[in-house]
C-alpha cells in the first residue's frame, strides 16, 4: 500500500490531503472527512482499512486555516483542546475545502468507479452537506449533529445515503435522530442505521471515553455493505 500527500488549491490558499492508494493501485475515490480531532491515528486507520478493501482514500485537512496538520489527542484535555480550536473551524469553507477534494480525486488516473464519502462526527456533517450540492455515487455520515436541523436539505441529495447515529448520544439526543428517521422514512435512497445503547463517536477506536466495541463493529459491517452495493472497490 502507498500513500502520499497531496496539496490542493483554494482560492485563499492551499491545504493538504493524505491519500492511501490500495495494492492494486487503482480503485473507486472515498473522501475521508476528519473529526475534531484532525487527520490523527484514527483517521489513519479508518484509512488503512479501507484502502485495504480497494479505495483510494483521500483525508483533507480542514483545519489548514487555524492550524495546519492539526492531530489532537484523544483524551479529556485533548477534546478540549480540539472543541476550542474547532470553534474557529468555518464550516462552509470546510464543505467547499472537501467538493475540491472530491473534484481532485475524480481527476486522478488512480481513481475508476466512481467517488463517494465518508465523515464522522463534524465530518459527518460536512458530508451531508457536501452531498446536497456535489454529485457522488455514495454517501456514508456518522453522528453529524448538524443533520438533525438540516433535514430539509434531504430532497437535494440524490446519492445513496447511509446517516449513522448513536441512540444514547449526549450531543445528538435521541429525539433529534427520530427527527432523522423520520425525515428518512420518504427518502428511499437513504439508510438510517442507529446503535441504540451507543453514544458519539462510538466507532472512535483510540478514543476509549467514546469507543463501543461492539456498536462499532456491527455499524462498520453495514458501513462495509453500504460500500459494497453503492461504491463496490472489486
Amino acid at each position: 500500500m502507498q500513500t502520499r500527500t497531496d496539496r490542493i488549491a483554494a482560492h485563499d490558499g492551499s491545504f493538504d490531503v493524505r491519500v492511501w492508494l490500495p495494492d492494486s493501485g487503482t480503485g473507486p475515490g472515498l473522501l475521508l472527512v476528519q473529526e475534531i480531532y484532525g487527520v490523527g491515528p484514527y483517521i489513519e486507520k479508518v484509512a488503512l482499512d479501507l484502502a485495504s478493501r480497494g479505495y483510494v482514500v483521500a483525508a483533507p485537512d480542514l483545519f489548514w486555516r487555524l492550524r495546519p496538520n492539526w492531530r489532537g489527542e484523544h483524551t479529556p484535555e485533548g477534546t478540549q483542546a480540539a472543541i476550542e480550536l474547532s470553534e474557529g473551524f468555518d464550516f462552509a469553507q470546510g464543505v467547499a475545502d472537501c467538493a475540491l477534494t472530491v473534484a481532485h480525486l475524480d481527476a486522478r488516473p488512480e481513481v475508476s468507479g466512481g467517488v463517494g464519502a465518508l465523515g464522522f462526527c463534524l465530518g459527518g456533517s460536512i458530508g451531508y452537506m457536501l452531498a446536497t450540492q456535489v454529485e457522488m455515487a455514495a454517501v456514508l455520515s456518522f453522528y453529524g449533529s448538524a443533520v438533525p436541523d438540516a433535514t430539509g436539505l434531504m430532497e437535494r441529495i440524490e446519492a445513496p445515503l447511509l446517516l449513522v447515529f448513536g441512540g444514547s448520544d449526549p450531543y445528538i439526543p435521541r429525539e433529534r435522530v427520530a427527527v432523522v428517521e423520520k425525515a428518512a422514512e420518504s427518502r428511499p435512497n437513504v439508510v438510517m442505521h442507529v446503535e441504540e445503547e451507543a453514544g458519539h463517536a462510538f466507532h472512535n477506536s483510540e478514543a476509549p471515553m467514546f469507543h463501543h466495541p461492539e456498536a462499532a463493529e456491527r455499524a462498520w459491517r453495514v458501513a462495509l455493505a453500504f460500500l459494497e452495493e453503492h461504491l463496490p472497490a472489486r
